[in-house]
């Protein structure tokens, strides 16, 4: 299960007394370009 739409410290307070570890929201980041997720990815990744 994916909470969504998470917003506040007591929302994930709630969801983890519910088992739900997967959650998504404003709490967490606000929305992101396309673009700024492949970067960021870019420069996760390892290279050999």
């Amino acid at each position: 299960m994916i909470a969504t739409g998470v917003e506040t410290s007591q929302q994930i307070a709630q969801l983890k007394a519910m088992k739900c570890v997967y959650g998504q929201g404003y709490f967490f980041s606000k929305p992101v370009a396309s673009e700024e997720v492949e970067r960021a990815i870019e420069a996760m990744t390892v290279k050999s």
